[in-house]
């Protein structure tokens, strides 16, 4: 893992590398690739480590912090959908001159804005030493109300604003979208309810048959490499199934990129902002930001495809989103781990609340010397 850590920039740019070239190359690995699910088997492979690490009995403590799971609430579904909207109607919408309309690319950021992280935010949680048991929590409290509400933003977002706001153009000749809970649940019960139950599983049978310290000390080494492996394999696949029209469209690439950009950092530096200002934690913080600044998009791309079909510009702005998202989340680590060392983070320790702390308990100082 120190060698994997150490040099992971270089692996995961080699990666999208080899990915491109394969898919340049060979265009016809496109369909071995989504018949064999290989994205899926990386995705959730990828996911299981983190999974695995968490302590489950913390959970409780988790769901209680209401400062937390509002700070998230708003942040996941205010702030993140309204700010991915904002940048989709400037880039998009013919709006700024010089920027011509491109509806597919703005209903393409749509779908992206509204889909909030499941999957890979629990590996860059877990590479900025993040809290694995609040990136656990917020994952599953943000599924649940992705379920409910994914169809309802993708249709304010995308069908109700833009004509109020004078902008029929983006959304001409589409009346709906028919995007089921179902279909949100099914892709929500794939790529994290099978981690999510391995992980569960996992600490379960381990604790029981071998001991907590042998668990921790000895099965979590043992797996934790599997994370980034998983994450390689997974940049190569995604990569590979585009690289022929990334190669053909640069410009398109690089229009979609800037917008996926602003709103990774942004997001990213508000929500630290925020999680710092109610007192929490470096750890909670860490996964409060990155549950906050990545978005899911299995289901953005998978609605996409189903809606607008795979050979689509919309299906390829959501296919853009994880090829930028990849490398733009992979610096915000290293920034994240630079916040660590550089202030100093006293704050509410992971599971404690400050409606639940006693009034004369101190708080505790947090800081990492590694």
């Amino acid at each position: 893992m120190d060698f994997l850590d150490k040099y992971l920039t270089v692996w995961i740019f080699g990666a999208m590398a080899i990915g491109i070239g394969l898919g340049y190359v060979a265009p016809s690995l496109t369909g071995p690739i989504q018949d064999l699910h290989l994205v899926e088997i990386g995705l959730v492979l990828m996911m299981y480590p983190p999974l695995a690490k968490v302590n489950y009995r913390q959970l409780p403590a988790v769901f209680k912090n209401v400062k937390v799971l509002g700070l998230s609430l708003v942040q996941n579904w205010l702030i993140g959908p309204t700010l991915m909207f904002a940048l989709a109607i400037v880039f998009f919408s013919g709006f700024v001159p010089g920027l011509p309309a491109r509806p597919e690319f703005f209903l393409g950021l749509v779908f992206i804005g509204m889909a909030r992280c499941i999957a890979m935010v629990l590996v860059w949680n877990e590479l900025a030493e993040g809290s694995n048991e609040y990136a656990a929590g917020l994952v599953a409290f943000n599924s649940v109300f992705q379920i409910l509400t994914y169809g309802v933003y993708i249709w304010f977002f995308a069908l109700f604003l833009p004509p109020l706001l004078g902008m029929e153009s983006l959304v001409a000749g589409i009346s709906a979208f028919d995007i089921t809970p179902m279909q949100v649940f099914e892709a929500i019960a794939i790529f994290l309810g099978i981690p999510f139950a391995a992980g569960i599983l996992s600490r379960f049978v381990g604790t029981r048959t071998k001991g907590t310290e042998w668990y921790e000390e000895t099965f979590e080494p043992t797996i934790s490499p599997l994370t980034l492996i998983a994450l390689l394999f997974t940049v190569i696949v995604m990569f590979a199934m585009q690289g022929e029209r990334i190669v053909a469209q640069p410009s398109d690439v690089l229009l979609i990129a800037v917008p996926l950009t602003i709103y990774f950092v942004v997001m990213f530096f508000v929500s630290f902002g925020m999680g710092r200002g109610i007192g929490a934690d470096y750890s909670t913080t860490t996964a409060i930001g990155f549950t906050a600044a990545s978005n899911n998009f299995e289901l953005a791309i998978a609605v996409a495809v189903a809606v607008f079909g795979v050979g689509s510009g919309v299906a390829f702005a959501t296919v853009i989103g994880p090829l930028i998202e990849v490398p733009v989340l992979l610096a915000l680590v290293h920034v994240a781990i630079y916040f660590q060392d550089r202030f100093d983070w006293g704050g509410y320790e992971t599971g404690q609340l400050e409606s639940t702390r006693p009034p004369d308990e101190p708080v505790s100082s947090q800081v990492d010397d590694d």
